[in-house]
């Protein structure tokens, strides 16, 4: 399989180096930011990537927030996007690998499994988080807001398995008789990022949160942690903020 071209590492450097970009001209022209809206609305490309499930994820993310004062801001979020990730038996829980071993070596006896077989699953997942709370702000750069925030929400995941053989369908059929398996769950972590003040209504926002889930808990041994990376524009618009 190949290896994601971004990586958590990756997108860690590259948040840093836009970073520094950033801090470069508002260090020269430090100054506190004389208007500060009441509203911020922002839509943008979002990259999920799970290392533990190997999945990565694109799609979009929306945020609006109102703020009650100039260094913070209560607001929603949500993402939603899409992936392939690939199910294998060291994914799953002890007793469930036992009993698909038990399986796998029934189907073995019988003659029916082909020589140097391993199972691995194809499936295909949707996802869609939802967060609300405060971020806190830093203002003392024109050019540039930093910002903070608690990740904390919930997360939607609809997994639909693509078995490419009649033993995979077979196990398949097993842990997901429906054909998908749907899954609710909460996550926590934190993130944060920055704002390029294009104007005094438009920004470039780029941010990156880092939270953990234990999706699909009947199937999955273990939780996994994920990144998740968003750069688009923020409209910030409303009265000036005191």
């Amino acid at each position: 399989m190949l290896r994601p071209i971004l990586t958590t590492r990756t997108l860690r450097n590259v948040a840093a180096a836009l970073l520094m970009c950033a801090l470069l001209p508002a260090l020269s022209t430090a100054q506190e930011q004389p208007y500060v809206s009441r509203y911020d609305f922002y839509a943008g490309y979002s990259y999920f990537n799970s290392p533990k499930v190997a999945l990565i994820e694109h799609g979009f993310q929306f945020q609006a927030a109102i703020r009650p004062k100039r260094w913070y801001s209560l607001g929603f979020d949500y993402s939603r996007v899409s992936g392939d990730l690939k199910l294998t038996p060291d994914l799953l829980p002890t007793a469930l690998q036992q009993q698909l071993g038990a399986q796998l070596g029934a189907i073995a006896a019988a003659g029916h499994l082909p020589a140097g077989y391993t199972l691995a699953v194809t499936t295909a997942s949707e996802t869609q988080t939802f967060a609300a709370g405060p971020q806190l702000s830093y203002r003392h750069f024109r050019a540039v807001t930093l910002f903070v925030r608690p990740s904390l929400g919930a997360i939607r995941e609809v997994a639909t398995p693509k078995p490419e053989d009649a033993i995979a369908k077979a196990i398949v059929a097993s842990l997901a008789p429906e054909g998908v398996k749907h899954d609710w769950q909460g996550f926590y972590g934190v993130g944060g990022g920055f704002d390029l003040n294009a104007s005094k209504h438009v920004s470039l926002r780029v941010q990156a949160d880092f939270v953990y889930d234990h999706l699909f808990n009947d199937i999955l041994r273990d939780g996994r942690r994920t990144v998740r990376f968003s750069i688009g524009p923020a409209f910030n618009i409303g009265r000036n903020v005191q």
